[in-house]
């Protein structure tokens, strides 16, 4: 996925120890459980102490750690799993969720666990999920809507290139060479996923657009076509 700003404005605020502790994994009686003690200890060696989180560097050692590289996507479905709200940011809550849901506590366990992570994703009750998360994580400042296109290509690559790889592969180009657009909102992203899904291609024979697709889509099929003829 594209790398996170490392900028000091897009650091979230730090979690106190307090709220920290109070959202441990616990057993029936409220004590702290030895897989929840194993889960922090992992948590705490790759936090930024001052930020009470995993910051982007702490994700790169993780990524390290687990042999992925940081733009793999397994590590994109990894927040995906923990919910994660900021991009190139763990915090200790979501963290806690994210291990616990896959039950792991170790980071051999966690990479064993990638495999099954990545094939829970593709399933079809929860890749389009997975597909509208991506887009939200990568809108990292406040009030921001839309991607800009050079990392919408990237991350069409990243999550749906191993599916519909003409169909990334052409639309990139288009995005890449065409001037209308600056950047993408989820509308445009949600509707190329179902374009790829409903849509025959390369022949396009039964878009329709008379089925209300974004304009862009429909300035897509025509450059497609004009490529063809």
């Amino acid at each position: 996925m594209p790398r996170a700003s490392k900028r000091k404005s897009d650091e979230p605020k730090s979690t106190s120890a307090k709220s920290c502790r109070s959202e441990s994994v616990t057993s029936a009686s409220g004590k702290t459980t030895k897989f929840g003690m194993s889960v922090d200890n992992l948590f705490q060696k790759y936090a930024n102490k001052l930020l009470g989180m995993i910051d982007p560097e702490g994700i790169e050692s993780l990524c390290s750690d687990l042999g992925v590289d940081h733009t793999n996507v397994r590590i994109l479905m990894l927040a995906w799993k923990m919910k994660a709200e900021k991009q190139g940011y763990f915090t200790q809550d979501e963290w806690r969720k994210g291990l616990k849901d896959l039950q792991v506590d170790t980071i051999n366990k966690l990479k064993k666990a990638l495999p099954k992570l990545e094939a829970e994703v593709m399933m079809p009750e929860n890749f389009e999920d997975f597909y509208c998360y991506a887009f939200r994580y990568c809108l990292t400042e406040d009030k921001q809507k839309c991607v800009d296109i050079e990392s919408s290509c990237l991350l069409i690559d990243l999550v749906l290139g191993s599916q519909f790889r003409a169909q990334v592969d052409s639309f990139s180009e288009f995005l890449k060479n065409q001037a209308d657009y600056k950047v993408i909102n989820m509308d445009q992203w949600t509707n190329f996923l179902r374009f790829c899904q409903e849509v025959s291609f390369p022949g396009l024979e039964n878009y329709d657009t008379d089925q209300a697709w974004p304009v862009i889509l429909d300035n897509f099929v025509e450059w497609m076509k004009e490529k063809q003829n």
